[in-house]
């Protein structure tokens, strides 16, 4: 392999295979950026299933892998994972800082449109081509075994690239994702910021409305979300509902599991981790 495109923070042994957190620096954002890597054991005989999994609102490249309890399976099923930061950082843009769901920790997974934030807010384009071309170079990744999940605003992310891109993710799934972002405050603030009134540009970022004009469903793969009903963002800002009836509406298999007494946070993802990374295993190994 060429000579490293970035730089090790640290390394840590992890159920017999490795954590690793790293800097580089990002064309596609003109910025420094962080992201970290599981490799399973199995990665030391041959190339391995990659999975991305996209961080929500705040979070960093760490909370994923610190969080979520997902080595352990992943070792077992000898499964890559790969989380990227949320958003370009240390920029110092006007009013970058001045909320918690716009700016710094809240990049939306879109390319922005809008000054000041067109040059670096390009996490759209960071996770599909710059993030991937660095894995696939250099760490035992399978390019043709990739799957992509995502939780909040992850999970928006994770079902607008893989709806935008079915020839090169082979599974997705998602913890309460925000499905209709041109519907919810959230989005809506998002938008308007990166990509300003233009209602198309809004759409081509909105997980509705790409399942809803999908005339392939049949060759697409299933989609799973799970989301907990004690979720304190459900009523406003989620609307997985409306992903349903548009899931319906073209024939895309989608399964919604509803959990009764769950929340938002990290607790239900870890509580479902193992049956989302089962579920992306028999897709990209099959």
């Amino acid at each position: 392999m060429a000579a490293q495109p970035f730089e090790v923070i640290s390394q840590h042994r992890c159920f017999g295979g490795s954590v690793g957190f790293y800097r580089h620096e990002a064309v596609s954002t003109a910025c420094p950026m962080r992201f970290a890597v599981f490799t399973p054991p199995r990665a030391t005989s041959g190339r391995v299933p990659v999975l991305y999994c996209l961080a929500g609102l705040t979070c960093t490249e760490e909370t994923f892998m610190i969080k979520a309890g997902a080595q352990r399976v992943a070792a077992e099923l000898g499964l890559m994972l790969v989380t990227p930061d949320t958003s370009p950082r240390g920029l110092n843009l006007p009013g970058e800082s001045d909320s918690w769901d716009f700016g710094v920790g809240a990049g939306f997974y879109v390319d922005a449109t809008r000054e000041p934030w067109s040059r670096h807010y390009r996490m759209y384009t960071y996770v599909t081509q710059e993030l991937r071309s660095i894995i696939e170079g250099h760490f035992p990744a399978d390019p043709d075994r990739t799957g992509i999940l995502g939780h909040s605003m992850g999970g928006h992310g994770a079902l607008v690239i893989a709806l935008r891109n079915p020839d090169r993710y082979r599974s997705v799934s998602a913890f309460a994702p925000i499905c209709a972002p041109s519907q919810c405050p959230w989005g809506r603030k998002a938008f308007t910021g990166y990509l300003g009134p233009d209602l198309g540009k809004w759409a081509a970022y909105d997980a509705t409305e790409l399942a809803a004009a999908v005339t392939d469903a049949a060759s697409r793969p299933p989609i799973l979300v799970d989301q907990g009903l004690a979720d304190q963002f459900l009523p406003m800002q989620l609307h997985p509902h409306l992903l349903e009836e548009a899931c319906r509406k073209s024939g895309l298999r989608l399964t919604l599991r509803s959990h009764e007494g769950y929340d938002h946070g990290y607790y239900c993802i870890s509580s479902f981790i193992e049956e989302h990374l089962r579920h992306h295993a028999g897709l990209l190994k099959g």
